[in-house]
């Protein structure tokens, strides 16, 4: 195994950043699978010191920090299967649109069918619009990214913070009783017709046109810094700029907790709230993935993070299945545990199922070449059927 460079036409630093996503997305995502997390306060939801520094934990190290990571690592992934594609003497243009009408297909189906919190749908519709980026320089794509990112995100910030200040600094607050109580019903007892209802509501209030909007001034511009970084070769070459990028590393991190922080430090406003998702969420992400690209160049490494790795080879099987698993645990037509579980509790849940898919999907490899999900879209963008089991030996 290659450190940090690629095995078998992969770059692992890529996939390891892969697998610590899934971590961080099914950290923040369990919350909404147990509980109406954006219609309460979680400050007061659950009782208990141990649920309220759940929360805090989560908020600061983890909430907004690992979606911008899958969406610039999603850019950076595209850059690279373009140049693979085109080397091979293929047509890229219909290879990718088959590729994220397939996404898009398999999107809508989890979102519409398993969980509302879905994020197939939006990495495939802001990916077409993406399309008609990918040929820029390396340059180019970044200030771009740069600039759809920081300005119309500033500009929202101080409209954010001029409305705070028109209401007398009033603290934020998502609450909504009503919505609450109405997911309580739902995902406790209603029927799977009723849930499935009730989960296509809940998509529709964050996909709607504002909800596009916002999108393309957060996820497609960290696609944009994403391609930027693999036209540098970014992860390909870590090894001649360890210090710069450790110093980069070390700088995001310590500017991107700041900002975390400071709801903390001067209360939750509209505008604390948001920057501290959209800026710190995002310095912070960028932070994760330089320190796994250097952990990444040493060797002794390998072996701890070879799960990761694997986890990040299977990342959309995993992430389904966290998914279908959850659900089946929570929702009336499951289990039925939803609304009885502490954040704790829920946390404890996805520590227990992330250290399973670690060690399968460690297991799954060296028997496949793909996960099962990967395998049938990549044959779906191939328009032929892969190789998927290993031979004996391999």
């Amino acid at each position: 195994m290659e450190s940090n460079g690629e095995a078998s036409g992969r770059i692992v630093s890529i996939d390891r950043m892969r697998g610590f996503s899934l971590l961080g997305i099914l950290l923040v995502n369990m919350i909404s699978f147990h509980s109406p997390y954006f219609s309460i306060d979680p400050e007061t939801w659950w009782n208990g010191n141990i649920n309220v520094f759940t929360y805090r934990f989560i908020d600061v190290w983890i909430q907004a920090s690992f979606y911008p990571l899958f969406a610039m690592l999603f850019g950076y992934g595209l850059v690279i299967l373009r140049e693979r594609i085109l080397d091979k003497g293929l047509k890229f243009t219909p290879f990718v649109v088959r590729r994220l009408s397939l996404l898009l297909l398999i999107g809508c189906l989890h979102a519409f069918l398993i969980w509302e919190g879905d994020i197939l749908i939006t990495y495939a519709v802001c990916g077409f619009v993406f399309l008609f980026f990918l040929g820029w320089s390396a340059k180019r794509l970044m200030i771009a990214g740069l600039v759809i990112y920081i300005v119309p995100n500033v500009f929202l910030v101080w409209m954010l913070g001029a409305a705070s200040a028109v209401e007398g600094g009033a603290a934020f607050s998502m609450y909504d009783a009503q919505a609450a109580k109405q997911a309580m019903t739902v995902y406790q007892t209603g029927s799977f017709a009723e849930v499935t209802e009730q989960r296509m509501t809940e998509w529709y209030k964050n996909n709607n046109l504002t909800g596009l909007f916002f999108y393309l001034i957060t996820i497609l511009p960290l696609f944009l810094i994403g391609a930027g970084a693999a036209k540098m070769r970014l992860f390909e070459q870590v090894h001649r700029n360890k210090k710069k990028i450790g110093a980069f590393a070390a700088g995001l991190a310590t500017i991107g907790l700041l900002i975390k922080f400071v709801p903390y430090l001067y209360g939750r406003t509209y505008w604390t709230d948001y920057a501290q998702d959209i800026f710190g969420g995002a310095m912070l992400a960028m932070a994760y993935a330089l320190i796994i690209a250097l952990l990444s160049e040493s060797r002794k490494m390998d072996r701890v993070l070879y799960p990761l790795e694997a986890a990040g080879r299977l990342s959309i099987s995993n992430y389904l299945f966290q998914s279908i698993f959850s659900t089946m645990i929570f929702y009336s037509y499951g289990l039925g545990y939803y609304g009885d579980v502490s954040i704790f509790a829920g946390t404890m849940l996805a520590l227990s199922i992330y250290a399973s898919q670690l060690a399968f999907s460690s297991w799954w490899l060296k028997r496949f070449y793909f996960g099962p999900v990967e395998w049938l879209w990549r044959s779906g963008s191939y328009l032929h059927i892969q190789k998927f089991k290993k031979p004996p030996g391999v």
